[in-house]
């Protein structure tokens, strides 16, 4: 195994599987941190008395506190810590952008690393499922019901955070299996199938009921769900794929991100028996985000020719560092400065290739990225005979459809706070912000959570 050693006071760096041998499997790829990884990580935390870190947390976890107890070698305690916060830490500590949050608000990471608080995250984590440590026990029973909408990284936080302090919480699912994007949308490389599981059978044990194979819209409406629950979260997430509009997208050979990632995630259509999934030899991913990264590392496993295309440069992509370094150590071109303008076919509407068109940086906009522009006379053919456009998503409305709730010009939920326009109905995640990170949903879910709560004190307040 790789494994790269600090100098100094450099960041420690956990080991990950070779390139040459993680392109021909879907193992998770970080390894994480050894116990011995974990202590001299966790010794670099300066313990700051005003801690940065915590602020950057989207959900609050006092980080110091936790890493600490690492050092101490207090566990349970390491975990108790995070759990308060957190409903999801073995998730968090793989997918959170820390970069872009706690870790880019730690104070070290000025005149060096800052510290790998989301791999002591995962670390702390795994060690609490491999010890089967239990998170902090809930309050007494209570008698009102909740309905949740969804059970993607929102639902699932919202839903903790409610058992958490005694409330009856029912999930419903729209899939097969729980766990929303977490399941169907990223990879067992980046964050393994066993891990969501565990999380959902942990709410299970603290008395959450998840209800799948249930379209709210049209199994159950709105307001079947008014007459049996007390409150209602609608965290359905943003799970619509956008297209360019350009000519022959409707062509055979090309995809959404959706598909394709549905299909390796939660159908494993890498393993023999299963779902198949149409696959040409040579394939173009449209996009720049860790969407983009994600379906073009999976299909790279598949032993298939694999190139992204983005119409920026690639320190402009939005993916994290660690995806990207990632793809391009699994030998993964990234075209960038190419836009694409039509899909070109043959006679039977199958691809032959992607037509693009030259971009060119002609400044930079107020979050710092490049405004491109088209170069003129400067199309080109790219040969390929699949395309898959990983180009973000939008909300699905079907939950709300013909329901008196509001939502924006942008179709997503209009909200205050996390309160709909309709009475005890509560929103938040990317049916509220658009597509966004797994932990600001999961910001979202905790704090839909507290919303309903207090509604439930006040009136229960207003009756004494």
């Amino acid at each position: 195994m790789e494994n790269v050693q600090t100098v100094n006071d450099k960041k420690v760096m956990a080991s990950v599987q070779k390139k040459e041998e993680r392109i021909h499997n879907f193992q998770e790829v970080s390894l994480g941190y050894t116990k011995e990884e974990a202590y001299k990580e966790a010794s670099r935390c300066l313990q700051c008395k005003n801690p940065r870190c915590v602020i950057g947390c989207p959900v609050g976890i006092e980080i110091p506190k936790f890493i600490e107890a690492i050092k101490e070698e207090k566990m349970e305690m390491a975990y108790n810590i995070i759990t308060e916060a957190s409903t999801l830490p073995a998730v968090c500590g793989r997918v959170c952008p820390q970069e872009n949050q706690c870790e880019k608000m730690c104070i070290k990471g000025f005149k060096s690393d800052a510290i790998a608080i989301g791999a002591l995250e995962r670390y702390v984590a795994d060690y609490a499922n491999m010890h089967h440590l239990k998170k902090n026990k809930e309050s007494e029973k209570k008698e009102q019901r909740i309905a949740i909408i969804g059970s993607g990284p929102s639902g699932l936080s919202c839903a903790g955070t409610l058992a958490k302090e005694g409330y009856r919480v029912t999930v419903y699912e729209v899939l097969h299996k729980a766990g929303g994007v977490l399941t169907y949308g990223i990879p067992e490389f980046r964050l393994p199938k066993q891990i969501v599981e565990k999380e959902v059978v942990d709410l299970k044990h603290m008395g959450v009921e998840f209800v799948l194979d249930t379209l709210i819209g049209k199994t159950i409406t709105l307001s079947n769900l008014k007459e049996d629950y007390d409150a209602i979260y609608i965290a359905t997430g943003a799970g619509l794929p956008k297209f360019m509009g350009i000519p022959n997208e409707l062509a055979c050979g090309v995809f959404s991100a959706n598909e394709v990632l549905t299909r390796i995630n939660l159908m494993k259509a890498y393993e023999d028996g299963n779902t198949p999934l149409y696959l040409g030899d040579k394939i173009i991913v449209v996009g720049g985000g860790n969407v983009a990264c994600d379906v073009a590392r999976s299909l790279k496993r598949f032993g298939k020719d694999v190139s992204i295309v983005y119409r920026r440069g690639i320190s402009d992509m939005p993916a994290r560092k660690e995806e990207v370094h990632h793809l391009l150590e699994e030998q993964i071109e990234i075209k960038e400065f190419l836009n694409p303008v039509r899909i070109c076919v043959d006679s039977n509407q199958l691809v032959t290739g992607i037509e693009v068109v030259h971009m060119v940086s002609v400044g930079t906009d107020d979050k710092g990225r490049a405004i491109v522009e088209e170069v003129r006379d400067s199309k080109e053919v790219l040969e390929c005979d699949m395309v898959v456009m990983a180009l973000g998503t939008n909300i699905n409305a079907l939950a709300i459809e013909n329901t008196d709730i509001k939502v924006r010009e942008n179709g997503c939920i209009e909200v205050d706070g996390t309160r709909t326009s309709s009475d005890r109905c509560f929103a938040g995640g990317d049916v509220v912000t658009g597509a966004a990170t797994v932990i600001l949903a999961m910001e979202a879910g905790k704090k839909a959570a507290y919303e309903i709560i207090d509604l439930f004190e006040k009136e229960k307040t207003s009756v004494v």
